[in-house]
């Protein structure tokens, strides 16, 4: 099957975002490859290793209570592999240098598998993407406990005198 150009040019700018990516692949949840951007790597055995892999990760999530799967990261000696859920039928995986930004890295590939999501969630049918959440899904997701007001039992000062 081709890959689909949209996903693949997404995985070819997130490289350029991310200089310390060595591949991207995009892959359905059943490891069909749905676009590649990984020279030197076999995409077909590493997609039948994805699917192995967020299949353990959903489980592992699911059987912890952490809710439903979001992303995967591996660090071995030379570098991270790290997986994303990208919509309901598709994951995102990148692998980068064990020198990449950590917090770039995930940033960078959620906002990817966020994108890739929204183009079609088994690559061969694009649906248009859905760009407003329902209010109530968001506003709960952002709820938040209020801080304790501070009760200061000294007089702090902020500067010297000699």
């Amino acid at each position: 099957m081709p890959a689909d150009p949209h996903v693949l040019d997404e995985l070819r700018r997130l490289r350029a975002r991310v200089p310390q990516l060595t591949g991207a692949l995009a892959t359905g949840v059943d490891g069909r490859v749905l676009a590649q951007d990984t020279p030197g790597v076999d995409g077909d055995a590493v997609a039948a290793l994805i699917e192995s892999a967020h299949g353990a990760a959903v489980k592992l999530a699911d059987a912890t209570g952490q809710g439903e799967f979001r992303e995967l990261l591996v660090r071995g000696l030379h570098g991270f592999v790290a997986t994303y859920a990208a919509g309901d039928g598709a994951v995102l995986t990148l692998l980068a240098q064990d020198r990449v930004n950590t917090g770039r890295l995930l940033l960078e590939g959620r906002r990817a598998a966020a994108r890739i999501g929204e183009l079609g969630e088994l690559g061969d049918v694009r649906k248009p993407a859905r760009h407003a959440r329902p209010a109530a899904k968001a506003a709960a997701a952002r709820t938040r406990t209020p801080r304790a007001t501070r009760t200061s039992t000294t007089d702090a000062r902020t500067t010297t005198e000699s």
